[in-house]
């Protein structure tokens, strides 16, 4: 008889619950179902006898008609993730019109590994080359960064080839490359949980160093492989630091200013000209991000706010592999272009409704 008046007093507190919970599944519902894409299978098609390797980042031109890609070298032994382009003079720097005719192509020779892509505003090409240390032989490649011209040129290189470092002058395995409007260059530099320098590099337009910060750790400020960079409308450097589960934002200078986790276990970050911002989730997985989908978050680049999302529909949580794009591109038609490396395929996804 004692715990009857408990037991009501307590009765109200579970409708409350209960209802909450409904407001949540409601509100993740309704996110997984505002889907405003299609899917378009065999965009891309190469040139007759290319077989399509892993695809890494990607960027549209600033004309705004043709997307730049990178497709790895070597498509027919999947083993060799990791150094596709070792052994192979293929080009894997390729440009394709949106109709996904490939329209010209170099890099043939340069890289191991190429990784990470960015096109400034006068149309050159950024690339990094991302091998881990313990994949790269002695050679004069890796660990750099190689600014193209839109014709192919080798224009500025960053780094010291084939000798990973955490100087000044050094990189170790970079991820990923963008450039500001005034030209300084950041680096995304370490594609490792505990190898590598987990940390942002800021060099001048002309390749001077300018200014590092992070290192490996949870924290503020902190990486875990910093996979993606790009930077806003408002001029922030967002950092998808992938093994942490968490988007982070800084100026310029390196300083802190948030960090965002709705985003899932993030891949890729870009923008489009509406400040929006657009996330990918390749990775979410029983094990490494229980409980989120992998897919494309879309949001409001001022607040976070996401208002969309594509899953991935063969994503499989029980497969502790990562698929789906790891980067993204969005042309001004609002139409987005995924970079696939174990699917291996450029995704085209048309917007069917505002």
């Amino acid at each position: 008889m004692m715990f009857q008046p408990l037991r009501h007093r307590c009765r109200p507190l579970w409708f409350v619950l209960l209802f909450f919970v409904g407001l949540l599944s409601a509100a993740f519902t309704a996110q997984a179902e505002t889907n405003p894409y299609r899917m378009v299978e065999t965009w891309a098609k190469l040139p007759a006898g290319r077989t399509m390797g892993a695809v890494g980042d990607l960027a549209m031109d600033p004309d705004g008609l043709h997307l730049w890609a990178i497709v790895r070298c070597t498509a027919d032994e999947p083993e060799r993730f990791g150094n596709e382009c070792l052994d192979s003079t293929l080009d894997p720097i390729l440009q394709f019109d949106l109709q996904g005719n490939v329209v010209k192509s170099f890099g043939g020779g340069k890289f191991i590994w190429p990784h990470g892509l960015d096109v400034d505003r006068n149309g050159n090409v950024w690339v990094t080359d991302g091998v881990a240390a313990k994949r790269t032989p002695p050679g004069k490649r890796g660990h750099q960064v190689v600014k193209f011209s839109p014709a192919g040129e080798v224009l500025l290189t960053l780094g010291v080839p084939g000798e990973p470092g955490a100087d000044s002058t050094h990189l170790n395995s970079p991820s990923d490359v963008v450039v500001a409007a005034n030209g300084d260059i950041f680096v995304a530099d370490g594609h490792s949980f505990d190898e590598g320098n987990n940390r942002i590099v800021k060099f001048s337009a002309d390749g001077k160093f300018l200014k590092a910060w992070g290192h490996t750790g949870y924290a503020p400020g902190e990486f875990r492989m910093p996979h993606s960079i790009a930077i806003d409308l408002r001029g922030r450097v967002f950092v998808a630091d992938r093994g942490n589960n968490r988007v982070q934002i800084f100026d310029q200078g390196g300083k802190f200013l948030a960090q965002w986790t709705q985003f899932g276990r993030p891949s890729g970050i870009t923008f489009d000209a509406h400040d929006q911002i657009y996330v990918t989730d390749s990775e979410s997985d029983n094990e490494q991000n229980p409980g989120w989908e992998m897919g494309i978050r879309i949001g409001d680049a001022k607040t976070g706010w996401i208002s969309s999302f594509i899953q991935y529909p063969w994503g499989d949580p029980r497969e502790v592999r990562g698929t789906g794009a790891e980067y993204l591109a969005v042309d001004r038609e609002g139409n987005l272009y995924g970079g696939e490396p174990r699917p291996r395929r450029i995704q085209k996804y048309i917007k069917v409704r505002p």
